[in-house]
C-alpha cells in the first residue's frame, strides 16, 4: 500500500476502518498489561482515532504516527484542541497536551524518536498491510522499540480469498512468526464479528473473527 492509497481514502471520506468510539478491547484488555504508569505509548498508523484520547486518559504521553496530514488535522480539530506544529527530521509533528502526532511515513521512524516509548498499541496497523509489508513492519518495530515492550495488538482473520484488503486478514501463527521472535504474543481474546461486518457481509465472507493479544517481554 503506497502513501497515495491513504491520502485519497482520506481526502474522499473513505474511511471506514476509523471507529466513532473508543476501542472496547482496548478499554478492557489495557488494564490487565502492565504497562508502567505514565509510559509513553506508541500508536502506528493512528488515524484520527478516539482511542488517543483514552490513552492519554489512563495518564499516558501518547506518540501516534500517520501518513495523511487531513487525519491529524481532524483529529485537533474535531477535539477542540489547538497542536503546536514543528518539525523533527521526515516528520511534521503537531503537540497538544500528552498527545503527540507525528505526519509521515512510519518507516522513516528511527529508534531514538521512540526511545522512551514503553508500549505499543497496534489496532489497525498490522491489518491495513499487504503481506511483504507486514513483514517489513515488524522488522522496523523490532529494530526500534526495546525488547521491555509491553503492549495490545487486535487482528482481523479471515478467508483473504474471499475479499481483498484492506483490512488484510492475519492469522494467528502468522503473528506469532512476525512478533513472537522478539516479544511474547499471548492471545487473550477471540470473538467472531461477522454479523458486525457490513461489507465482509455483502461479499459472501463466510467467517470474521477478531483476536486481541497481549504484547510483553519474554
Amino acid at each position: 500500500m503506497q502513501p497515495e492509497f491513504w491520502h485519497k481514502k482520506w481526502a474522499s471520506n473513505q474511511i471506514g476502518f476509523h471507529q466513532p468510539q473508543v476501542n472496547p478491547y482496548l478499554q478492557q484488555h489495557w488494564p490487565d498489561l502492565a504497562v508502567p504508569a505514565r509510559a509513553r505509548v506508541l500508536v502506528p498508523l493512528c488515524g484520527k482515532s478516539l482511542d488517543l484520547l483514552w490513552l492519554a486518559g489512563q495518564g499516558h504521553p501518547v506518540l501516534g504516527i500517520e501518513i495523511s496530514q487531513t487525519a491529524v488535522e481532524d483529529f485537533f480539530s474535531e477535539q477542540q484542541l489547538t497542536p503546536e506544529v514543528s518539525d523533527v527530521g521526515a516528520f511534521r509533528v503537531y503537540r497538544a497536551g500528552a498527545i503527540e502526532l507525528w505526519c509521515g511515513d512510519f518507516f522513516a521512524l528511527a529508534a531514538r524518536d521512540v526511545a522512551d516509548c514503553a508500549a505499543l498499541y497496534d489496532r489497525a496497523a498490522l491489518i491495513a498491510l499487504p503481506p511483504s509489508m507486514r513483514e517489513r513492519y515488524a522488522a522496523h518495530l523490532q529494530q526500534i522499540l526495546p525488547a521491555e515492550l509491553r503492549g495490545l495488538l487486535i487482528t482481523l482473520d479471515y478467508d483473504q480469498a474471499q475479499l481483498p484488503g484492506p483490512p488484510f486478514a492475519v492469522a494467528d501463527d502468522e503473528v506469532q512468526r512476525l512478533l513472537g521472535r522478539a516479544w511474547r504474543t499471548q492471545e487473550l481474546q477471540e470473538q467472531d464479528v461477522l454479523g458486525e461486518g457490513g461489507k465482509f457481509l455483502q461479499a459472501g465472507v463466510t467467517r470474521l473473527v477478531e483476536r486481541v493479544y497481549r504484547i510483553s517481554p519474554r
